[in-house]
């Protein structure tokens, strides 16, 4: 099985404030809820930097309407499941090697900002 490079190059996704239908209890079932997400896309960016161009780029445009149209239809018990499936999402396109995930459900737990749960899925993981 031939390796593929692992590159450090980073595109960063911040502070994505989606609402979805995301819990356990009855109550998180009928309303939807705020979900910020954090991402970063781990790919080489030398080709793009060189070329100027988006098609040698990950197109972070299009991952985010991907997101947008995941998350905002979902209906998942645990944000364990929300951030495993925005991590197949991402490494949909082939120019993305490693994602790292963070889903964070706010005012969740009483005394706390916010509850997170943070993923870091590669291409392996999925058999691509």
């Amino acid at each position: 099985m031939s390796e593929i490079p692992v590159h450090n190059d980073k595109i960063y996704i911040r502070d994505l404030a989606l609402r979805c239908i995301i819990g356990v209890n009855q109550d998180e079932r009928t309303e939807k809820q705020d979900v910020i997400i954090n991402i970063v896309l781990y790919t080489d960016t030398r080709k793009a930097g060189q070329s100027d161009n988006l098609e040698d780029s990950v197109d972070y445009k299009m991952v985010k309407k991907a997101l947008l149209s995941l998350v905002e239809n979902s209906a998942f018990l645990l944000i364990e499941k929300l951030a495993e499936e925005i991590a197949k999402v991402c490494l949909i396109d082939s120019k993305v090697q490693k994602v790292n995930v963070i889903v964070d459900k706010p005012g969740v737990l009483r005394y706390t900002r916010s509850v997170a749960v943070e993923i870091v899925r590669t291409r392996e993981s999925y058999g691509q």
